[in-house]
């Protein structure tokens, strides 16, 4: 792809999470590259695929437009571990650290997560993002509940279907030179599709 058709921007601003929580915000869909790898069978906001959980419209634009999956196949939500009680019915006290669980969700999370929860069931398979231990992908969550009121994240792996999760700053080039995604952002590098 031509790079007349995206334009990079490299900031050393501490501002940048909530330049990409408002970017999220108005474009749907970006990517979280540049971070340490994390083992497992995951995303867990340091390779992930970042949307607005809000609409169900944003599942379509992922399967079509970059993953090229079946419809049905569910994504999961990311959230501040602060927001669990106003999205999860977790009567049993349990953990949610790694999207490996699913749970039931509240009204205001039915409503608020619709594009990240099961379309048949609406419960989710949530991560739940605690500063201390992942203080980056805390700040990007808290900056998008401060410009949305919603403190989640629809979340799922840097990849093209078939494909391995994206290790590296080349894998994730060629995921976002192979689909329509709207954004890279590495640490101090927004990749923005004209």
């Amino acid at each position: 792809e031509s790079s007349r058709n995206w334009i990079a921007y490299v900031s050393n601003n501490d501002d940048d999470v909530h330049y990409a929580a408002y970017w999220i915000d108005r474009n749907d869909r970006s990517d979280s590259g540049g971070h340490p790898v994390h083992f497992g069978a995951r995303a867990l906001g340091n390779r992930s695929i970042l949307a607005d959980p809000r609409s169900s419209k944003t599942i379509k634009k992922i399967n079509y437009q970059i993953k090229k999956r079946d419809f049905w196949m569910p994504f999961t939500p990311s959230m501040l571990k602060e927001e669990e009680d106003a999205f999860l019915s977790n009567p049993k006290g349990f953990q949610y650290p790694y999207m490996s669980v699913a749970c039931e969700t509240t009204d205001k999370g039915k409503a608020s997560l619709s594009a990240a929860l099961h379309p048949a069931d609406e419960t989710a398979r949530p991560q739940l993002v605690e500063e201390h231990i992942n203080p980056g992908y805390h700040a990007l969550l808290k900056a998008f509940k401060e410009i949305t009121g919603v403190g989640a994240l629809l979340n799922t792996s840097l990849n093209l279907h078939g494909y391995p999760i994206a290790r590296t700053a080349r894998e994730g080039l060629f995921v976002f030179l192979n689909s329509k995604l709207d954004g890279l952002w590495f640490s101090n590098i927004l990749i923005l599709r004209k």
